[in-house]
C-alpha cells in the first residue's frame, strides 16, 4: 500500500441510497457492530440520491448518536454513479468498501474484505453473490451481461454489478464514475491502471423492505454503456487504430472504384470504343460515398466520445444538504 499519508481511518463505508428509510437504522446498527467488535477506525457515508420518502430525516436522527456517520444529499435523483462518485471523493478510509441500503448486502462481509486487500495488496475485491434471491427475469439478464463484459474486458468476474466490494484507497482516488457505469468500475479500474481485481464468494441476504429501485431498462443502458467503456478504454489514446483503419479501408476501396472506373474510360476512348460516362454509372457513387465515409470516419465519432468524456458537467449534480463534511 502507498500513499498512507493520505487516509486517516481503516475503513470508509459508502453507501449510496434512494427511499431506503426502514432498512437505514438496522444498516447503520449492524455496521457499527462489525466496526466496533473488530476494533477498526471507520465512517460511513449515506449519499440520499434524492429520496422521496424520509430518507434523509433517518440519516439525520442516525448522526445525532453515531459521530462517525456521515451524509450527503442530492437535490434529486443522479443515480448510482453519481452517488458512487461523491462517495470516494469524501473518503478517508484506507480501505473503501461500498455496499447497498437494502440490508441484501451483509456488513459482517466487511472484516475479510478489508484485510484481503491490506494482506494481499489487492486493488479490488468484487463480491460475488453466488445464491441469488432474485427472480429469473433480472438473474438471467445478469449473467448474460456479466458474460459480455469478460469477455470484452479481459477481466474475469462472476458479478460485475454487485454492490458490494472493497477497493484500494488510491484506487478510487483516481477513477471517475459517471453516466451509469458504477456496473463497470472493475473494468475502468484496470483501464486506470489497477489490475489486481479479484472475486470473493459473499452472502446475497433476501430484500428486508421496499422494492427495488432498477427496471428493465438498466439492461439496455448497461449494454450500451458496456460497448463505450471498452471503446474508450482501448481507443481514447489512440483513436486513429480505430476510426482511422476503418476510414483508410473504406476510402481505398472508393479510390480503387474511382481508379478502375478512371482507366476503363480511358482504355475505351483509346480503342475508339464508346461508353457511359464515368459519372452515369452506378459504381462511381459507391465509390464517391466510399470516399466521404472514409474522410469522415477520421473525424465523426470519437470527436463526439470526447466531447462527452471531457463534458465538465457530466459529472454536475447539486447536493442540498451534508452532515459530518465540510
Amino acid at each position: 500500500m502507498s500513499n498512507h499519508q493520505n487516509y486517516f481511518l481503516d475503513i470508509s463505508v459508502v453507501i449510496p441510497l434512494l427511499n431506503e428509510e426502514e432498512s437505514l437504522p438496522e444498516l447503520v446498527d449492524w455496521i457499527a457492530r462489525v466496526m466496533i467488535g473488530n476494533s477498526f477506525s471507520y465512517e460511513i457515508l449515506l449519499i440520499d440520491d434524492g429520496s422521496t420518502d424520509s430518507s434523509w430525516s433517518v440519516i439525520e436522527k442516525l448522526a445525532e448518536t453515531n459521530t462517525n456517520l456521515k451524509g450527503i444529499r442530492f437535490r434529486r435523483n443522479f443515480g448510482k454513479s453519481a452517488a458512487l462518485n461523491t462517495g470516494f471523493a469524501e473518503t478517508t478510509g484506507r480501505v473503501v468498501i461500498t455496499m447497498d441500503a437494502d440490508l441484501q448486502d451483509s456488513p459482517d462481509e466487511i472484516p475479510i474484505l478489508y484485510h484481503r486487500v491490506v494482506n494481499e495488496n489487492l486493488d479490488i475485491i468484487s463480491g460475488w453473490k453466488k445464491k441469488r434471491y432474485d427472480p429469473l427475469s433480472k438473474t438471467i439478464p445478469t449473467r448474460l451481461f456479466n458474460w459480455a463484459t469478460r469477455k470484452l474486458s479481459g477481466i474475469y468476474l462472476h458479478d460485475f454489478n454487485c454492490g458490494l466490494k472493497a477497493y484500494n484507497w488510491e484506487v478510487v482516488k483516481n477513477i471517475e464514475v459517471y453516466g451509469e457505469m458504477h456496473r463497470y468500475i472493475p473494468v475502468i479500474a484496470k483501464w486506470a491502471g489497477f489490475k489486481k481485481i479479484v472475486e470473493q464468494e459473499v452472502l446475497h441476504r433476501p430484500r428486508k423492505y421496499g422494492v427495488t429501485k432498477f427496471g428493465l431498462e438498466r439492461f439496455v443502458n448497461g449494454f450500451l454503456d458496456l460497448l463505450s467503456i471498452t471503446f474508450v478504454g482501448k481507443f481514447a489514446k489512440k483513436p486513429m487504430h480505430f476510426f482511422g483503419l476503418l476510414g483508410t479501408i473504406a476510402f481505398t476501396i472508393g479510390f480503387l472504384i474511382t481508379s478502375y472506373l478512371t482507366y476503363q474510360k480511358i482504355s475505351n476512348i483509346t480503342q475508339g470504343i464508346a461508353g457511359r460516362e464515368i459519372s452515369a454509372q452506378p459504381l462511381f457513387y459507391v465509390s464517391l460515398t466510399l470516399i466521404i465515409i472514409g474522410v469522415q470516419l477520421f473525424l465523426t465519432g470519437f470527436i463526439a466520445e470526447l466531447i462527452a468524456r471531457n463534458n465538465p458537467e457530466r459529472n454536475f449534480y447539486h447536493i442540498r444538504d451534508k452532515i459530518g463534511l465540510d
